[in-house]
């Protein structure tokens, strides 16, 4: 009986021991938890954020930084806008910028925009900055036209006179909440004010026109819609610098005739060249009929032997023949040329 009892009490302080180490281990556990996120568990009870203790734990299991969601509730909080945690725990965990959504829709609630979460966190997933868009909807933003990035500093046209003008033209733009989402960007803006510019310019009749009135620059661009399809809303339009450069139309006048002068000294050469052929055939055919001339000339003897063995051509006749030749070789050496040349 007494080894009953003894045997009871030695399971009962186990008991006991492991109770209390149970006891310990938790108190432990929530001791480090309180120690880790007491502060911040504090903090949002404090701004009016209350969450439970667990709901922080839960969150850091999941790889959810709990600072950055208490932080974004408690800001979103005191500027009057409602941030579930769930909401913000969602767009932590698809990569989003909370606090800068957060930021964003507290300056957008201050300035009346009316920017939705849902709008916001769309923006930013689409990786706009949109803290930037808010702040250039309530200070507008002053683009260059052309950015000096890309090599160029001024838009170059050419006036129907054929003077080309230097421009530089700074386009005031305002972001559009509504088209971040899938709208064009700063280059698209500057393309597109610089191919205006370009048009402008091109359909004037006197680059003095412009140089006059460069306000009607502007206001053409202005006309186009320029902003359509992009992030942005056009505000204004502003020639910063306008200035006179080459005459285009004289280099061109210049180019075009000595282009047409080098095709004329072409076909000129051309002609030149068929022309000494030609002579070249003239010169073959004459030294041809000469040799026919020899060759006539070597048959005369024959024939006169002939003649003689045939008895149809006599002494005399001969003489005669002879004395002829002598009388047509005197007039030609009195006249100065030679037998060949008179053949």
């Amino acid at each position: 009986m007494v080894d009953v009892l003894f045997q009871a009490a030695v399971a009962d302080d186990e008991l006991k021991l492991m109770v209390l180490i149970g006891v310990m281990v938790v108190g432990l556990i929530i001791f480090a938890a309180f120690w880790r996120f007491g502060s911040l568990w504090l903090r949002a009870a404090l701004s009016g954020c209350r969450i439970s203790m667990v709901h922080i734990i839960t969150m850091s299991l999941r790889r959810v930084d709990p600072r950055i969601i208490i932080d974004a509730r408690i800001m979103g909080h005191k500027a009057g806008i409602h941030l579930s945690y769930d909401r913000l725990e969602t767009h932590y965990m698809t990569r989003g910028n909370v606090l800068g959504v957060t930021r964003a829709l507290v300056g957008a609630s201050k300035a009346h925009l009316g920017l939705t979460f849902e709008k916001a966190c769309a923006i930013d997933l689409a990786g706009r900055e949109i803290l930037d868009a808010v702040q250039m909807c309530v200070n507008p933003k002053v683009i260059d036209c052309p950015d000096a990035k890309q090599g160029r500093t001024t838009v170059d046209a050419v006036a129907r006179d054929g003077i080309q003008l230097k421009v530089k033209a700074r386009v005031t733009v305002r972001a559009n909440i509504e088209k971040l989402v899938g709208g064009a960007t700063e280059e698209t803006i500057i393309a597109r004010v610089g191919e205006g510019i370009v048009t402008t310019i091109g359909s004037a009749e006197s680059h003095k026109e412009v140089l006059e009135n460069p306000d009607t620059i502007s206001k053409q661009v202005l006309q186009r819609g320029l902003d359509a399809g992009t992030a942005f809303e056009i505000l204004s339009i502003d020639i910063a610098d306008i200035d006179v450069g080459d005459n285009i139309g004289a280099k061109l006048q210049a180019d075009q005739a000595e282009a047409d002068m080098r095709v004329a000294q072409a076909k000129a050469e051309e002609r030149r060249a068929l022309a000494v052929a030609h002579e070249q055939e003239m010169r073959a055919d004459i030294n041809h009929n000469r040799a026919k001339v020899v060759l006539a000339e070597a048959e005369v003897p024959r024939a006169i032997a002939t003649a003689f063995n045939e008895g149809s051509m006599g002494i005399l006749d001969y003489y005669s023949l002879k004395n002829l030749q002598a009388d047509t070789n005197m007039r030609t050496a009195i006249s100065g040329t030679s037998a060949k040349d008179g053949v």
